[in-house]
């Protein structure tokens, strides 16, 4: 038995990223499909996570079986629901301003959240493609006037096919450019966004391997968290890549693939 499969014996619960690890630009990666029905049909516990606050659970479930790609909605942890939980636990039945789409307001509502521009005792900042110049200049009032500044997500580009968006962690610049205020960010590489996934499915560090395709989010979150880490070389990451940083993966492989059983 090699080494990686030693460690991996104590493994009980799976975090997975999602682009770069099951998918490539809407493409299904080879093995993800059967690495995901493994998992299912031997009562593995499991959450599918993403950085990605713009759509819903159940949104990105019906994109990923598009691709090819099995998920159910109560398997995806968004940075949007990670953001709701954390606040939930906060401030419960509190009142946010938020700029961003349907998953983050969804999850907010949800929480039992109040979407106000009136003294909100938060200004919640996620990702979206209509960022305007009036919701910006109410949001850096609103946090200059005492508002808890939050982000879903550190990320300054986002991919589309004509080349990179700028994205949250662009914004979040902005505001805080304006302000003299930086943002709490709760998903990758927050290890915040991994505990409350593991607390969805019950799972305990010591147990739980996470799955990604960047040294810069997953691996040093799921490192920070304790987690056994698993970078696969499907995403972004090269062996270049990876030397750029003093820490490394418990493990590295190909691909999810390799994570498939024997036989």
């Amino acid at each position: 038995m090699k080494q990686g499969d030693e460690m991996r014996e104590k493994v009980k619960f799976w975090l997975t990223d999602m682009d770069g690890v099951l998918v490539h630009e809407q493409q299904p990666i080879p093995g993800a499909a059967e690495l995901l029905q493994h998992w299912q049909d031997s009562g593995q516990e499991y959450l599918v996570l993403t950085n990605n606050s713009i759509f819903t659970a159940r949104d990105l479930s019906a994109r990923l079986a598009a691709s090819g790609i099995n998920v159910p909605e109560e398997r995806i942890w968004t940075s949007a629901l990670a953001t709701a939980a954390f606040l939930k636990a906060q401030a419960p039945s509190s009142t946010a301003y938020v700029i961003g789409e349907a998953g983050l307001l969804t999850a907010l509502h949800d929480a039992g959240f109040i979407m106000t521009e009136a003294n909100p005792e938060f200004v919640v900042v996620g990702e979206t493609r209509n960022y305007s110049f009036d919701a910006l200049t109410k949001a850096i009032r609103l946090i200059n006037n005492g508002a808890r500044f939050i982000s879903t997500n550190p990320d300054a580009t986002g991919p589309s096919a004509e080349g990179p968006l700028p994205a949250t962690g662009a914004v979040n610049a902005l505001i805080t450019k304006a302000t003299g205020k930086e943002p709490y960010v709760v998903g990758k590489p927050n290890p915040m966004m991994f505990r409350s996934a593991m607390n969805k499915i019950g799972a305990h560090s010591e147990n739980t391997a996470m799955i990604g395709d960047r040294m810069d989010t997953d691996i040093v979150a799921g490192m920070e968290a304790g987690l056994h880490t698993i970078l696969v070389r499907t995403g972004i990451s090269d062996d270049a890549e990876i030397a750029r940083y003093p820490f490394r993966p418990n493990e590295i492989l190909g691909s999810v693939a390799d994570l498939l059983p024997s036989k």
